[in-house]
């Protein structure tokens, strides 16, 4: 099977086989950002997002994440976006104070204010269109922990030592023909 991408690339008519891939688009953020636990478990921006326009609206795209975060204490919880819907990427309903997320760890000891954690994610999405899509992740901060902070890009810990770092956090986004 193959796509025909008219117009888009400025080439007509050209042939793309299943699977190919058509394009790759990637954001990066160095900026270090705090967000705090709220009382509702709403899922906010932390700051990374990346647009794409696909060719045909067959095509799939493949969203990778890795975004980096410090912390001390506290349950995090993070999904994958598409626009405005945090919901093309999370588990099933479960229990009634169950969040449901992309992924999500815990960390319920200390001393942990100098470490920083990866957060990788992925999913492969169906978008059906030729608009351009804007994929973000969000995350929250379970409503236990009243006074848990999340950084982004840094540890809890922000002393002048070299086991205190900064990082970064990229989402890459990736056409593949359908």
């Amino acid at each position: 099977m193959t796509t025909t991408i008219t117009g888009a690339t400025g080439i007509d008519n050209i042939k793309a086989a299943t699977g190919a891939v058509l394009q790759v688009v990637s954001s990066t953020s160095k900026s270090a950002d705090a967000i705090t636990s709220n009382a509702t478990n709403t899922f906010v921006s932390l700051g990374l997002s990346a647009a794409i326009t696909p060719v045909s609206t067959s095509s799939k795209i493949l969203v990778e994440v890795n975004i980096t975060i410090g912390h001390s204490v506290g349950t995090f919880h993070f999904r994958i976006a598409r626009g405005s819907d945090q919901t093309i990427c999370i588990g099933d309903a479960g229990a009634s104070l169950q969040l449901r997320s992309t992924t999500s760890f815990r960390e319920n000891a200390t001393p942990y204010t100098h470490a920083m954690t990866s957060v990788p994610m992925s999913f492969l999405d169906s978008p059906s269109t030729t608009n351009a899509t804007t994929y973000s992740v969000v995350g929250t901060i379970g409503v236990s922990y009243a006074n848990a902070v999340m950084y982004i890009n840094r540890p809890d810990n922000t002393s002048n030592a070299d086991y205190d770092s900064r990082s970064t956090s990229t989402i890459t986004l990736t056409e593949i023909a359908g």
